[in-house]
């Protein structure tokens, strides 16, 4: 178990912020651009960056979870807000800020 936890919150505090923007930009500006205007090389992009935040954020989900002592109930919602648009911005906020 980690002394310190602050390092690991702000690791994750950042990934989650990029995560999340990643994730809109993909939904709301990359895949449009590809079904509306025939343009999938932003798909391709944003879609490789999301996918490297997503696998970081799990990551630092189970850090977190580690360092924080989360129940299984508290690290299934930051795993599942990942895959909700705007999830890990309020996971972030809410959840967070009390840390």
């Amino acid at each position: 178990m980690e002394k310190n936890p602050a390092p690991a919150i702000k690791r994750f505090k950042i990934i989650a912020l990029l995560e999340g923007i990643s994730f809109l930009v993909l939904l709301f500006i990359a895949m449009p651009l590809k079904y509306f205007a025939d343009q999938p090389w932003m798909t391709k992009q944003v879609g490789m960056a999301h996918g490297l935040l997503f696998v970081l954020y799990v990551i630092l989900v189970i850090e977190v979870k580690i360092a924080l002592d989360w129940s299984f109930r508290k690290t299934f919602i930051a795993l599942a807000a990942s895959i909700v648009p705007f999830g890990t911005f309020y996971i972030n906020d809410k959840w967070m800020a009390r840390k």
